[in-house]
């Protein structure tokens, strides 16, 4: 469905999802997930997909993946939920009684063979006529085969020569199978497929998934991820690897500009610190934010500017070791005579991303996401950087004075 252009409608896609699928289920007869296409290419199908493995059979997988499904629905947050395991395809058994067949001088591949040519619909040969040629397919005609009991009146040729109906040696029962049998990882699987509630996040609800499975699933059964669930479990794990790469990035660039260990933790002290301010807004849902690949991006980010603040204290401050006065003057001096520029350059990068948290029209989320996490993150971690940067400086800063002496 392909919605009109921002500027001609009313209201957002995450308002509409609801209202769409609400029309949907009204529709008897089928099944309808109104979802939104994945923010970032390379996933497909609906947002949720947990996929629960065993080795169990698929019946006894279809009992465990109804019981969590249930679970899962009750927990509030899917505004539809199903499964891949369907467990209602009628499926005709033909039991054959040996007995009988070896009295009448039949084998199971004579019954067999005479069974595969009138329903396998296979060629044996081709003929010409009228200079083309044919396939000869050897079955018996369609009205003949149109449902299971008719299987009891075909023909079996028995050892004197005579035919004999199939149902002399054999019996027709009914069972329900799956529609299709399929495995992940090389075990059996069942998927259950879901979209989260306009607000709830992907990341909440495999949580929530995960928990209840925790509690519901027995002892021997797996679970996996498919779709955008793998994408953002796998980017999940990945973040925190090029977060933390980040930072020592940044320790060893600020090692080797001042020339020392400890002045890089005196720097990097406010960077946990406007990280946790930002992620406050996230926490509690301020415009619908959520921790997504948007905000991870201006972590990064916010990671680099606040940083520079602490250089701007720290550099200063050591020079003014350097030329006699003690840690305390010095940091003291540092940081009055820093204020200035320390707020101005705050000022700028906020006013900055504003556009970016008042942004209208198509992609607007994403850049809110990202505008925010930066505004608010820097906003607090300037504050903590005034006053924290300090202390630790004076808690673990070295003391260039003697430097300073040594080089006089």
């Amino acid at each position: 469905m392909v919605l009109k252009p921002w500027d001609q409608r009313l209201q957002t896609s995450n308002q509409l999802q609801p209202i769409i699928q609400e029309e949907m289920n009204q529709i008897a007869g089928v099944s309808v997930a109104a979802f939104q296409p994945p923010p970032l290419p390379g996933s497909s199908g609906l947002p949720a997909q947990f996929v629960i493995g065993s080795t169990e059979t698929f019946e006894q997988l279809h009992t465990v993946a109804q019981q969590f499904m249930q679970e899962v629905q009750a927990s509030g947050m899917f505004i539809f939920l199903d499964t891949d395991l369907k467990y209602d395809q009628p499926q005709a058994h033909v039991e054959i009684d040996r007995d009988k067949a070896a009295l009448l001088g039949l084998t199971m591949q004579d019954i067999g063979s005479s069974l595969s040519s009138m329903l396998g619909g296979g060629y044996v040969n081709y003929f010409s006529m009228s200079g083309r040629s044919y396939k000869v397919i050897p079955q018996a005609q369609q009205q003949s085969r149109l449902n299971a009991e008719q299987l009891s009146n075909y023909r079996l040729r028995v050892a004197d020569g005579s035919t004999v109906p199939l149902s002399t040696v054999a019996t027709l029962s009914t069972k329900t199978v799956p529609q299709s049998l399929n495995h992940f990882q090389q075990t059996n699987a069942a998927t259950i497929s879901g979209v989260p509630f306009p607000g709830v996040t992907l990341g909440d609800a495999i949580n929530t998934m995960k928990t209840i499975a925790a509690r519901v699933l027995p002892p021997g059964y797996t679970i996996d991820y498919g779709g955008q669930s793998r994408q953002l479990e796998r980017e999940s794990s990945g973040f925190v690897f090029t977060f933390l790469f980040a930072i020592i990035i940044i320790f060893l660039v600020l090692a080797a500009q001042f020339e020392s260990f400890r002045d890089p933790l005196i720097i990097l002290v406010s960077v946990p610190m406007s990280i946790a301010g930002a992620l406050v807004f996230i926490a509690l849902g301020l415009g619908g934010a959520t921790l997504n690949i948007y905000t991870e991006v201006g972590l990064v980010t916010l990671m680099g500017l606040i940083s520079k603040h602490g250089i701007l204290i720290v550099e200063f401050a050591n020079n003014k070791q350097k030329e006699g006065l003690s840690k305390r003057a010095a940091i003291e001096f540092a940081a009055s005579i820093r204020l200035r520029p320390i707020l101005m350059t705050t000022a700028a990068m906020v006013l900055g991303v504003l556009p970016l948290i008042f942004a209208t029209g198509a992609g607007a989320v994403s850049r809110f996401n990202m505008g925010l996490v930066i505004a608010t993150g820097l906003s607090i971690g300037t504050l903590f950087t005034l006053f924290v940067v300090p202390a630790v400086y004076m808690l673990i800063g070295e003391n260039h004075a003697k430097q300073g002496v040594k080089v006089d």
